[in-house]
């Protein structure tokens, strides 16, 4: 997987966002996750770049490294540019058990995806198709294992997840899109 965590100087437009939110949260239980969230969301790419984590820390005199941590830690940051539409495929034992590896692999080989990501066995990680436009994700755990296996897909849980569901989904994507 690329690393696009180099240098993109964010520009006017970016700053002044990011210092209205800060304003907004500032002093709010949860200010730095609430801060995260809206910039992500607001980003076209739905990340955070490193310029944005450093330019978040600057204004807010948190630490950059807290800033990483939490980033890392919550399956909904992103730290990588990310596709049109996620699809994102828990990994948990109770999905494991009931196919979402099998899951993965088919909609991996639907996407034309290779495996240097290795997305196996990896409890969170993503790869993006090269159009961007499908990003597929892993997480550890969604805590919807009574729906096993559980697909997220564009945010939107489903459960019960077959190959043959899955496939269908991502076809109403494709169409959408042409």
């Amino acid at each position: 997987m690329q690393n696009t965590l180099a240098q993109e100087p964010l520009d006017t437009a970016e700053r002044t966002f990011i210092d209205q939110v800060i304003a907004n949260r500032s002093g709010r239980p949860g200010a730095l996750l609430g801060i995260l969230e809206a910039v992500q969301e607001h980003s076209p790419r739905k990340y955070l770049s490193m310029d944005t984590l450093r330019y978040i820390g600057a204004k807010t005199g948190v630490p950059l490294s807290r800033i990483y941590s939490v980033a890392t830690f919550y399956a909904l940051f992103n730290l990588e540019p990310q596709g049109e539409h996620t699809i994102c495929i828990c990994r948990g034992t109770a999905c494991h058990t009931r196919g979402s590896r099998n899951l993965l692999e088919s909609l991996k080989l639907e996407l034309g995806l290779d495996d240097s990501g290795d997305l196996n066995d990896a409890d969170k990680t993503a790869i993006s198709t090269p159009d961007g436009k499908f990003t597929v994700r892993t997480v550890a755990c969604f805590g919807q294992c009574a729906l096993a296996p559980v697909v997220e897909i564009d945010h939107r849980i489903s459960g019960h997840v077959n190959e043959r569901v899955l496939q269908r989904e991502v076809s109403v994507l494709e169409e959408e899109a042409e």
